[in-house]
C-alpha cells in the first residue's frame, strides 16, 4: 500500500486481495507467515461482498442501486452517510473488490486540493492507458471545504473515478449541491443490538477472525452489544480486546470481568426492553423536574453509558419543556428541540454533550405544569361532549353564500381595536366562561399571568 500526504493507493482489487484487509488473515492462530495476519480484527472481518454485509437491509435488496452498482459494474457516485461503524467504508471497498476497480483513499483530515487533484488524475491516465477504472473513497467528506469539494467535480461529471464519500454529518448542510446533485445518497442506519450479536458472533468463529480460539459468555457479550452503540468496528475492537486478555491469562472463555477490565468499562446494568429502562428514565425525568441538576446528569449518564437511544432521551426532553416548563420559561423548548436536531446531526459520542446542555439548562429553568393542566382541563370538556356551536360571526365567510347565512356578521377584526384586542366572544356557549390556562407566578409565566388575566377581562367585557 502506497501512502502519499493524506492519499492511499490500494492498486488493483483481485480475487486475492481485499482493498484494505487480508482475506484470510486469523487472530491468535494466525496461519505463520501471513503478513495481514497482525491487522486488527475490525479490519480483518471487514465484509467481502454485499451478501456478507450485516445490517442495512433496505439497500441491499435485489435490484437496489447499491446491488446494480456492484453486481451490475454500473458506474455511479456514492455519498453514504451513517453514524460510525454502520459500513460506509466497507461498501466502498465491496464496490472496488467485486467490479475490479482500483481503489484508492483520500483522507479529508490530511489531504487537500493538491492530494485530490493527484487521485484524480492518476485514474485518468490509468484510464488512457487501457488500466482499470478507479474507486476513489473520501472518507469523512464533510471536513473538506468547498474548494477541495469543487475539485472533486471534475473526476465524477466525467466518470474518471467512481466516488464514494462517506459522511457521519448530514449531507444537506455539508457537502455541496452540485456534488450531492452528481451523487446517488444512501442513509446508513445504526446497527441493532442483533447486528451486533451477528457480527460479534462471526468475529469469533470465522478464520478470519478468532477461529474458535476462546468463547463468549452471554454477560460479556451483552456488554459488548451495549458499549458497542450500533458500531460494528467498535464491536470487534473490544472483542479483540477482550479475547487477548483472556488469552494472556491461558483463558479459554471470555467473562464478563475479563471484558470489563480489558475495555475498562464497568458493566452497567440497564435492560432497554425492561424494568431499568422505564425505572432510569423516570427517575431522570423526575430529576429534571424536581430541578436536582446532579441527579438528572447521573441518570443520563447511565443512560448514554448503558447504550440507550440519544433520540429516545432527547424526545423525552422536548416532552418535559411543555410538560413541566412551558411558559415559565419559553425557550426551554427550543432548548430542548435544538438539542433533539443536534443529537440527530452529530450522532454520539459527542452528542451527549448536547444532551448535558439540555438536561442542566431544562433543570434549572423555573418550572409550571399549567399547560399540560389547561390541555388536560379542554380535552376533558371535549370528552364529555361540551363541544357546542361555532359562534357564528367566527364562521368561515369567503365562500358563496356564506353571507346569506349570516356567517362573519358583527365579527370585530382585532387588529382594527385599541391594543389589538376585540371584546367578543370566542369559545362556543357551552365553554364561554372555561378558564383552562392558568398560569402560575413563577419565571416568566408570572408577567404571562398578568398579561392573559388583563387580556381574559378586556376580551369578556370586564372591567378591573
Amino acid at each position: 500500500m502506497l501512502r502519499v500526504d493524506g492519499l492511499f493507493d490500494i492498486g488493483p482489487a483481485t480475487p486475492g486481495h481485499r482493498p484494505g484487509a487480508a482475506a484470510d488473515a486469523r487472530s491468535g492462530g494466525a496461519l505463520a507467515g501471513n503478513p495481514h495476519a497482525s491487522a486488527p480484527l475490525a479490519v480483518r472481518m471487514r465484509p467481502r461482498t454485499l451478501d456478507e454485509l450485516v445490517g442495512q437491509e433496505h439497500l441491499l435488496s435485489a435490484g437496489s442501486p447499491l446491488r446494480r452498482l456492484v453486481e451490475g459494474d454500473q458506474p455511479m457516485s456514492l455519498l453514504l452517510w451513517g453514524p460510525p461503524g454502520t459500513g460506509k467504508t466497507t461498501i466502498a471497498s465491496i464496490v472496488s473488490l467485486q467490479t475490479n476497480r482500483r481503489f484508492v483513499e483520500v483522507s479529508a483530515v490530511a489531504a487537500g486540493v493538491k492530494e485530490v487533484r493527484a487521485a484524480i488524475d492518476s485514474a485518468r491516465n490509468q484510464l488512457a492507458r487501457g488500466g482499470p477504472e478507479t474507486v476513489l473513497f473520501v472518507d469523512e467528506v464533510h471536513r473538506f471545504t468547498k474548494a477541495q469539494q469543487d475539485a472533486l467535480l471534475p473526476g465524477v461529471e466525467n466518470r474518471w473515478v467512481t466516488l464514494v464519500a462517506a459522511t457521519t454529518e448530514n449531507p444537506f448542510f455539508s457537502v455541496i449541491s452540485p456534488l450531492l446533485s452528481r451523487s446517488l445518497l444512501l442513509t446508513l442506519e445504526p446497527l441493532t443490538d442483533e447486528d451486533i450479536r451477528r457480527v460479534v458472533a462471526c468475529g469469533l468463529t470465522d478464520e478470519r477472525g478468532l477461529a474458535g480460539a476462546v468463547t463468549l459468555e452471554d454477560q460479556a457479550l451483552d456488554h459488548l452489544v451495549r458499549l458497542a452503540g450500533g458500531d460494528a468496528r467498535r464491536a470487534l475492537t473490544y472483542l479483540e480486546a477482550a479475547a487477548g486478555a483472556a488469552r494472556a491469562r491461558d483463558l479459554d472463555v471470555v467473562d464478563l470481568a475479563t471484558t470489563e477490565a480489558a475495555v475498562d468499562r464497568a458493566a452497567v446494568r440497564y435492560d432497554r426492553q425492561g424494568d431499568q429502562h422505564y425505572d432510569v428514565i423516570s427517575a431522570f425525568i423526575k430529576s429534571v423536574r424536581g430541578s436536582d441538576v446532579d441527579a438528572s446528569l447521573h441518570y443520563l449518564a447511565r443512560m448514554v453509558e448503558a447504550g440507550e437511544d440519544p433520540r429516545f432521551i432527547a424526545r423525552r426532553l422536548v416532552i418535559l419543556a411543555s410538560e413541566d416548563i412551558g411558559l415559565a420559561d419559553p425557550t426551554a423548548l427550543t432548548t430542548a428541540v435544538a438539542a433533539a436536531q443536534a443529537v440527530q446531526l452529530i450522532g454520539m459520542p459527542e452528542g451527549r454533550l448536547t444532551l448535558a446542555q439540555a438536561t442542566i439548562a431544562l433543570a434549572l429553568a423555573p418550572k409550571s405544569n399549567a399547560v399540560i393542566l389547561a390541555i388536560d382541563a379542554a380535552s376533558s370538556d371535549v370528552r364529555s361532549g361540551k363541544i357546542g356551536a361555532v359562534p357564528i360571526h367566527l364562521r368561515d365567510a369567503h365562500y358563496g353564500g356564506s353571507k346569506k347565512l349570516g356567517h362573519g356578521t358583527g365579527y370585530r377584526y382585532a387588529h382594527d381595536e385599541p391594543f389589538g384586542i376585540a371584546e367578543q366572544q370566542y369559545a362556543p356557549d357551552q365553554v364561554a366562561d372555561a378558564r383552562y390556562y392558568q398560569p402560575t407566578s413563577l419565571g416568566a409565566e408570572a408577567a404571562i399571568k398578568d398579561r392573559w388575566e388583563r387580556i381574559r377581562d378586556k376580551i369578556r367585557g370586564r372591567r378591573g
